[in-house]
């Protein structure tokens, strides 16, 4: 196995630049699609029912309350602003990849506002409203996560914050989204506060599905005195691969063994009555695994 950090000849930029490369176009469509579908669940389900979720779309949602201006306009302008911004404090390679979105997104707004206009709803029930753009919105932040691009807007003051005060992205977000929700429950409600959490849960969700797919894996941490016994049965009975670890109790500092296996979800339940079985003092644990690769 080669040791890239050991390697002078090894350029991080480098391999970073040529896995952003790689399918460009199958990268441009699901960017597009991403952009189309946020747009299209800003215009069909929160902006009818001024159900702020955060991001320029919940601060158009205000601005279109307090002084009557329309939403496409407010999300341009302050994409224009977080442009400069992001130019003016963040490296030139982030810039680029909000440039396209910050152009974009109001042209996607603007676009499907006439599309929300030809289809009628009815009397569905707001609540089941904001599933359906939750599941919509998810999707399409995570077809544009998976780009590497981003729909521009406010995520670049989150960009500011974790560069300059040294906070996590996701809490940046999470600080600025849930301060527009709150200014939002001010002027529209706490019914319209409730829809938007509800949105906001079922959108990080779903964003998280596409982002790391379904998991239909289980990874097993065992540490047991009964090792060679769940070894065998799942290697010999189940037959998939185990890896021994050699691993010390943080408390005895005592040497041990631990086993790492990926089991298919639909064999959860067997592998974990015949851990507890064959030895009922054994500490397991298990999680997800999205994706395995590799391995014999």
């Amino acid at each position: 196995m080669k040791i890239f950090n050991h390697n002078p000849k090894f350029n991080t930029r480098e391999l970073i630049d040529k896995i952003n490369n790689q399918n460009i176009t199958l990268k441009y469509t699901s960017f597009i699609i991403g952009l189309f579908l946020i747009a299209l669940a800003f215009n069909l389900f929160y902006s009818p029912h001024n159900i702020v979720t955060g991001g320029s779309s919940g601060v158009s949602i205000i601005f279109r309350e307090l002084i009557n201006i329309d939403p496409t306009i407010t999300i341009s302008v302050i994409s224009i602003i977080t442009l400069i911004i992001s130019f003016l404090f963040l490296e030139c390679r982030t810039t680029k990849r909000t440039l396209i979105g910050s152009i974009l997104f109001p042209i996607f707004v603007e676009g499907t506002a006439v599309i929300a206009n030809y289809i009628d709803l009815g009397n569905t029930s707001v609540l089941l409203l904001m599933i359906y753009g939750g599941v919509l919105t998810g999707i399409g932040n995570g077809l544009i996560l998976k780009t590497g691009f981003t729909n521009g807007g406010l995520i670049v003051i989150a960009q500011i914050m974790h560069k300059y005060l040294k906070i996590s992205l996701g809490k940046a977000n999470l600080i600025i989204n849930s301060t527009i929700v709150i200014l939002g429950s001010f002027i529209f409600g706490i019914p319209n506060l409730l829809y938007a959490i509800i949105t906001n849960i079922i959108t990080s969700y779903f964003t998280d599905r596409i982002l790391l797919g379904i998991s239909d894996s289980k990874t097993f941490y065992i540490v047991t005195q009964n090792e060679e016994a769940i070894k065998e049965f799942i290697i010999n009975n189940l037959h998939h691969s185990a890896v021994i670890i050699n691993s010390q109790g943080g408390y005895q500092n005592k040497r041990q063994k631990t086993i790492m296996s990926v089991i298919p979800t639909k064999e959860y339940f067997i592998v974990k009555e015949v851990i507890q079985e064959l030895d009922p003092n054994a500490f397991f644990l298990i999680t997800d695994a999205y994706e395995v690769e590799g391995g014999t």
